[in-house]
C-alpha cells in the first residue's frame, strides 16, 4: 500500500460557511485556543462548520513530546487565570448542548493544572447550567489528588487517551505509561463518572495487541472507546505504519462491543471529540446495555 498518499476514504471537509466563520471569529475574540488547530485535526472544517470546537486549555505549549501529536512541545510562558470565564462565554455563544475541553500537559505546575481545570469546568457549568461537558485530560502523573480536582468539579464524561498498545507507549508517548493511564481511568470509574478513551491505529501495533488493549479497557470498565488512523503531523513525528481500511476499523467496533463497551466510535477520521456529543447521547440510551449482554454472555 503506498502510504505517500492517503486514501480516498480519508477525504476530509475543507473549512468553509457561515458556522466556520463564526466559530474561528469567537475563537480568535476570547483568544481562545482549541485543539482542532494545535493538533492540525482533519475533522476542523466539518466540526466548525457545525457550529462546534473543542476547547484547550492551559496555554498551547505542551511540556511533554509525544512523537505522534502536533501540538507544540516546549517551556509554558503563561497561566492564563481569566481563561475559565472566556471559555465559558464561547460555549455559550456556540449555544453548545456538549461542549468538550481538554489541555496540554502542564507538568511543570505543582498540581499539572488541575486548579485551571476544576476552575474551568465550574465556570462553564455555570454560565451554561444545562450543557453537557466532557473533559479529555492529561495523567497528572498518575497524582490522584489531582486527578479528584478534577473530578470534583463534576464532569459529565471524563475522558484519558491510552492512544496505542502497551509496547507502543514509550515510542509513541515519551512520558506516559501504560498502566498508569489505567489507573486514572478505573480511579474515575470508581467514584462512579463515565469515562471514556481512545486509541489510534497505523502507529505499528500489531492485531492480537489492540485485541489485548481492547480487553484491558474494557475490564478496566471504559464506557465509551475511539478507534481513529494516526496521521503523521510532520515528517519530524513517527512515520505512519499503515492505512487501515474502513472495514477493518469496522470489525474493530464489534469486536470492542463485543467484550462490553458501551460505545465505540470507530472509523478512519473518528478522534476523541468528533462528534462527542452523538457518542454521549448513544451511551445514555439503548446501547450503554452492550456492556451488560457482553457480562452475562
Amino acid at each position: 500500500m503506498d502510504l505517500s498518499r492517503k486514501p480516498s476514504w480519508l477525504r476530509a471537509r475543507l473549512p468553509s460557511g457561515p458556522g466556520y466563520t463564526a466559530v474561528r471569529q469567537l475563537v480568535d475574540e476570547h483568544k481562545l485556543h482549541t485543539v482542532c488547530q494545535s493538533a492540525q485535526c482533519p475533522n476542523l472544517g466539518e466540526c466548525w462548520s457545525r457550529g462546534t470546537a473543542t476547547l484547550m486549555i492551559l496555554g498551547n505549549i505542551c511540556t511533554r513530546s509525544c512523537n505522534f501529536c502536533a501540538v507544540q512541545t516546549g517551556r509554558p510562558t503563561e497561566l492564563d487565570l481569566g481563561e475559565p470565564a472566556r471559555v465559558a462565554e464561547a460555549v455559550a455563544k456556540m449555544n453548545l448542548r456538549h461542549c468538550v475541553l481538554t489541555s496540554v500537559a502542564r507538568d511543570e505546575l505543582a498540581d499539572g493544572g488541575a486548579s485551571v481545570w476544576a476552575a474551568t469546568i465550574r465556570a462553564v457549568r455555570y454560565r451554561n447550567p444545562s450543557t453537557a461537558i466532557e473533559v479529555l485530560v492529561p495523567d497528572f502523573k498518575g497524582r490522584m489528588s489531582d486527578v479528584d480536582t478534577v473530578l470534583d468539579a463534576k464532569p459529565d464524561i471524563f475522558n484519558h487517551n491510552v492512544e496505542t498498545v502497551e509496547r507502543l507507549q514509550k515510542p509513541v508517548r515519551v512520558q506516559a505509561r501504560y498502566d498508569r493511564s489505567r489507573s486514572v481511568l478505573r480511579h474515575a470509574k470508581s467514584r462512579g463518572f463515565t469515562i471514556k478513551t481512545g486509541i489510534m491505529l497505523g502507529l505499528g501495533e500489531e492485531k492480537p495487541e489492540v485485541e489485548q488493549t481492547l480487553r484491558d479497557l474494557a475490564a478496566d470498565k471504559v464506557d465509551i472507546l475511539t478507534i481513529g488512523q494516526y496521521l503523521q503531523p510532520t515528517p519530524q513525528h513517527r512515520p505512519i505504519s499503515r492505512w487501515v481500511t474502513p472495514e477493518e476499523f469496522q470489525d474493530w467496533k464489534a469486536f470492542g462491543l463485543s467484550v462490553g463497551f458501551g460505545v465505540v466510535e470507530s472509523g478512519a477520521l473518528v478522534r476523541s471529540s468528533y462528534h462527542a456529543d452523538e457518542q454521549s447521547q448513544k451511551y445514555t440510551g439503548t446501547e450503554h446495555l452492550n456492556r451488560e449482554n457482553a457480562l452475562a454472555s
